[in-house]
């Protein structure tokens, strides 16, 4: 393709961040992932692009797209970091349309020239290219979860399809969804106490979509639906799901994401618990 067999006139540019790809979809669907809130903090490495949103200091969610995954990827410092309106930048990834005639690919050079400047997207299709500039922001701090891995209590990996049939059977008038993680029965618990009452969905630990299952010790924790409804976004597109409590009872949800040429990208969410449990519900 054009853009990946040629310079795109930046012979003579210094730009600190550059990548390509034959299919833009690779990256979109990603990014489409955690697309819950308008800006995003993108930071790049050699190792790959992480891309950030946040909400109500209450949640995070990271898009990692690793270097792999792209034709081409150079970044010249050791890291840049820019934050940018998601909802604009993933309009112009979908610039030629989301669902493209089958065998038709979108390819991405995606250029960045350094502080102040904005993110250049040249995106060909058929041999048409367009050229979108997205103006770039001053990097706010984002929050850390500090989500140790000395400090995890329970660790559990699920096919996705187990927690997308929660989601579809749990009751959703709830405000929190409770997590109950024991070494013992019920072992992995879902609860939710909406209009209809309570209602529980038990995952057995040898269940067939468990595929791993770690407990130190019994923990009931509660979070907001409203928080974690987002992440819902990323499990429909993910296949497996790991699922992690701390000992300050913080949520951590890692969604494994392949894309089109079965390539690997990951997804975190983190949520802080909501509230003490009643002796009652626990």
């Amino acid at each position: 393709m054009p853009l990946l067999t040629q310079h795109v006139r930046d012979e003579n540019r210094q730009y600190c961040l550059v990548a390509s790809l034959d299919n833009v979809r690779n990256f979109s669907t990603v990014l489409k992932a955690i697309h819950f809130q308008e800006h995003a903090t993108c930071f790049a490495t050699k190792n790959g692009i992480k891309v950030t949103v946040e909400n109500a200091k209450c949640v995070q969610a990271n898009a990692f797209i690793q270097a792999e995954v792209f034709q081409e990827f150079r970044v010249e410092e050791e890291s840049v970091i820019f934050r940018i309106n998601l909802t604009i930048l993933l309009d112009c990834l979908s610039i030629f349309g989301s669902n493209p005639m089958p065998g038709t690919f979108t390819a991405l050079r995606m250029c960045y020239q350094g502080h102040g400047q904005p993110l250049m997207l040249f995106l060909e299709e058929g041999g048409v290219v367009t050229v979108c500039k997205i103006n770039t922001q001053e990097p706010v701090g984002t929050l850390d979860f500090d989500f140790c891995s000395t400090n995890v209590i329970s660790k559990i990996i699920l096919q996705s399809e187990g927690l997308r049939e929660a989601f579809s059977e749990l009751d959703m008038t709830s405000e929190i969804l409770q997590m109950t993680i024991s070494p013992d029965r019920p072992y992995f618990r879902l609860s939710t106490f909406g209009n209809a009452g309570s209602s529980h969905l038990d995952y057995p630990k040898d269940c067939d979509l468990m595929e791993s299952f770690h407990c130190n010790h019994t923990q009931v924790n509660r979070y907001k639906l409203s928080l974690l409804k987002p992440s819902t976004k990323a499990l429909v597109l993910s296949c497996k799901v790991s699922i992690r409590t701390d000992n300050r009872g913080f949520l951590s949800l890692q969604y494994m994401i392949k894309n089109e040429d079965g390539q690997i990208s990951f997804v975190d969410y983190y949520c802080c618990p909501d509230e003490d449990i009643p002796e009652s519900e626990s």
